[in-house]
């Protein structure tokens, strides 16, 4: 993986980035908030030595204390300093502490050549650490004299000296809460992206154009916007406007007409894996963006299970396809003309006990045969393939099938097992397409076309229309080819 692939994955990811980080920060105030305060009270020892008045000597006794130094700070967070200054102040004023839980309350640092020692004691009460501190450092001044004064009498090479007293502190040391937030923040964030890229690199679910193609061993013919209209009506109005949808599928039309220049598809199977993955509602509006090109086309409710055609488009669905494969009745006696043009549609008919059987029978390919000599277009809704297999039949008898597959939902091993359904027969795949994608994810499926204001300037998919239809096509003047060269050099990915 390169940067761009990384940072794909935070754009498309930024959401579990942004809850994690959140959540981290909320974490960090809540604990901030919640937690006890604490106070520090410090004072400062200076050690000193006599050892003589000339410059080696003091200098030997410079060393000597800088020595001493270091042993002082060990003993000054031991349990017996601790235990005297528990014995000097009493239990009650050091809050029951034992010598061992006052000892932890102790730091004692130095600066390396110095003869300076730091002492810190921290505690909820500020008074406490203060009474603590100033205790500890006259007991430290008390054991250092009587551990340095000789058996034989005399005075002490070194002395402990209090230099500074503890001051009762007003600011706690912790928790520092502007501190904790920002910990929380980059714990959060790099929490945040290492979770986005390993849900990502878990995501068995299709995504790409490369993904599509390589697991389903075809071209991506088209890829549809997630529209949130379509989820209740389904259906798009071509004669109004020029949504992204309208436009997703109108790229679809032509990629369909020039699959093969030759010998187009003409009966043609819309499946998917499993159900939800919108392939009704793409095999309606193929149906009718192609009539919209002018083109006579017969939408046939191929599902016998759970039809949806004829509920989405309005019509009668009691009689139909069934009705024509079990004899009781003919094409002409069930085909329902529609408000759209030159769109027909064969409906499912009374949902049969056995429909792979059904759809199986010589009928069947008779019926599709002649409905490919009345139609331009033959466009067949088939139930998905992997739960039955009259999708794989019904493919058997066509062109081939478009193979649906619904972006960040249809998994991997899902598309492989349909397009094995499919080749298990010998159907032919005429191409995927990729529906419910988010809307900034186009460009990364297809080529956009940008369409200048300025009514002269032709759109693509009508120009092609024209020609398909045996209309003749606009004429284009070098000033339009100009003004469509310099939108495309602009915006063009």
């Amino acid at each position: 993986m390169d940067v761009q692939d990384y940072l794909k994955i935070l754009q498309a990811r930024w959401r579990i980035i942004a809850v994690v980080t959140v959540v981290a920060v909320l974490g960090a105030l809540g604990a901030s908030l919640i937690s006890t305060p604490i106070y520090q009270a410090s004072t400062r020892l200076f050690v000193s030595t006599s050892l003589g008045g000339s410059v080696n000597e003091a200098y030997q006794g410079n060393l000597l204390s800088q020595q001493r130094v270091t042993s002082y700070t060990k003993l000054l967070t031991g349990q017996t300093l601790a235990q005297r200054t528990i014995d000097k102040l009493g239990p009650d004023s050091v809050g029951g502490m034992s010598a061992k839980g006052l000892a932890g309350k102790v730091t004692a640092t130095s600066a390396p050549d110095t003869v300076l020692i730091d002492v810190r004691v921290q505690d909820p009460s500020p008074e406490r650490a203060r009474d603590i501190a100033n205790t500890l450092s006259d007991e430290f001044v008390v054991m250092a004299k009587e551990l340095e004064t000789p058996e034989n009498g005399g005075n002490p090479p070194a002395r402990v000296i209090v230099e500074q007293d503890a001051q009762t502190p007003t600011t706690p040391v912790s928790p520092n809460t502007k501190r904790n937030i920002a910990l929380g923040a980059a714990v959060g964030l790099l929490l945040g992206i290492a979770l986005a890229v390993l849900r990502d690199r878990l995501d068995n679910t299709v995504k790409d154009r490369q993904t599509v193609e390589t697991v389903a061993g075809s071209a991506l013919v088209g890829a549809v916007p997630f529209d949130k209209d379509m989820q209740t009506e389904h259906t798009i109005d071509f004669n109004q406007g020029n949504s992204s949808s309208a436009e997703a599928y109108r790229e679809l039309r032509t990629n369909l007409q020039f699959l093969e220049v030759d010998n187009p598809p003409r009966v043609i199977v819309i499946t998917s894996s499993l159900s939800s993955e919108g392939k009704t509602t793409t095999a309606v509006n193929i149906a009718l963006v192609l009539a919209e090109a002018g083109k006579s086309v017969c939408l046939v409710e191929g599902d016998l299970r759970k039809p949806r055609v004829s509920k989405y488009l309005g019509l009668i669905g009691t009689v139909g396809l069934s009705s024509v494969l079990s004899g009781q009745a003919t094409l002409d006696d069930v085909l329902q003309h529609t408000e759209h043009g030159g769109l027909s549609v064969l409906a499912s008919g009374p949902i049969p006990p056995n429909p792979s059987e059904l759809l199986g029978t010589d009928h069947a390919r008779k019926a599709l045969a002649e409905l490919r000599a009345r139609y331009e277009y033959v466009i067949i809704d088939a139930p998905p393939l992997l739960p039955v297999t009259d999708a794989a039949v019904l493919t058997a008898m066509s062109d081939g099938a478009l193979l649906i597959a619904r972006h960040a939902s249809t998994t991997r091993d899902q598309l492989t097992r349909a397009v094995g359904n499919l080749h298990s027969v010998g159907a032919r795949i005429l191409g995927t397409v990729i529906t419910m994608t988010p809307a900034n994810k186009r460009s990364g499926y297809d080529y956009q076309y940008y369409y200048a204001t300025d009514k002269s300037v032709p759109r693509m998919a009508d120009n092609v229309a024209s020609l398909s239809s045996g209309a003749a096509a606009p004429v284009v003047t070098a000033s339009t080819v100009s003004t469509a060269s310099s939108i495309v050099t602009a915006k063009s990915d």
